[in-house]
C-alpha cells in the first residue's frame, strides 16, 4: 500500500450529528418532518441527492432544490467551524501512515468548500496532497467516482490504495474503485451486513494499526 484515502464526515470529522441536525432545522423550515432517525437513510449520500431523496418524500413548492442545499450548507459549516471535533484515533492514524511514506487523500459527499473549512479548522489541511469532493462527479457515492478520481490524482493504482470509510455508501464505492476498506462504523450501524464488503471493520480508528493495510 502507498496512498489511504479518508472520506471526512463520519471518519475523519465528528460531524454526521451537525449534518443531522442542519438538515432538520432545514427540512422543518419548509415542511419536511425529518428526525434523527430518518437523517440515517442519507448517511454518506452527497447533499443534492438528500435534497432530492425528501423532495420526492415530502414535496414542497415553497423553494427550490438549490436553494435548501445552499441553506443546509452553510448552516453545517457554521456548525462544523462552532462544534465539530475530530474523531476519536484520527491524529494517529494520520502520523502512522504518514511515517510510513503513505499519500493522504480526501474523498468525501461533502462539497470541497465544507472540506477546506473543516480540516482548516484543525490544521490538518497540509497533510493531505489531494482533496475530492462527490459534487464533481456525475454520481456520487456508491458510485465509485469520487475515489477513482482522487486515485488518479495521487498517482496510484486501486491496488496500491487504501480507503478508511464509515457508512455502506462509502465502502460500496471505495470496493467499486478497487481499493482495500478499512470501515469504522457509527455503533448504532454496526450490525448492517453491508459492511462484510470491507476488508477490515474496526469500532474506533484507536484500534487501527499498520498492521491493517499490511
Amino acid at each position: 500500500m502507498k496512498a489511504a484515502i479518508f472520506d471526512m464526515d463520519g471518519l475523519l470529522l465528528d460531524s454526521e450529528p451537525l449534518w443531522k441536525k442542519a438538515e432538520i432545522v432545514v427540512f422543518n423550515s419548509i415542511g419536511v418532518p425529518l428526525t434523527e432517525e430518518l437523517c440515517r437513510e442519507t448517511v454518506g449520500v452527497r447533499l443534492d441527492g438528500v435534497v432530492r431523496h425528501w423532495q420526492r418524500k415530502f414535496p414542497w413548492q415553497t423553494e427550490s432544490l438549490e436553494s435548501v442545499e445552499a441553506r443546509i450548507l452553510e448552516e453545517v459549516s457554521r456548525l462544523v467551524v462552532e462544534h465539530g471535533k475530530l474523531m476519536p484515533g484520527v491524529s494517529e492514524t494520520i502520523e502512522m501512515l504518514r511515517r510510513e511514506n503513505y499519500a493522504l487523500a480526501v474523498a468525501s459527499s461533502s462539497p470541497l468548500q465544507l472540506i477546506r473549512t473543516a480540516l482548516e479548522k484543525f490544521a490538518i489541511i497540509e497533510l493531505f496532497s489531494v482533496l475530492h469532493s462527490a459534487e464533481f462527479e456525475e454520481k456520487g457515492k456508491p458510485d465509485p467516482a469520487v475515489y477513482l478520481s482522487a486515485m488518479s490524482r495521487l498517482g496510484f493504482e486501486p491496488d496500491d490504495c487504501v480507503a478508511f470509510e464509515d457508512s455502506v455508501p462509502g465502502v460500496r464505492a471505495a470496493k467499486s474503485a478497487g481499493a482495500r476498506v478499512i470501515a469504522v462504523p457509527d455503533p448504532v450501524d454496526t450490525s448492517n451486513p453491508g459492511f462484510a464488503a470491507a476488508d477490515v471493520v474496526l469500532s474506533s480508528l484507536t484500534h487501527f494499526s499498520m498492521e491493517h493495510v499490511r
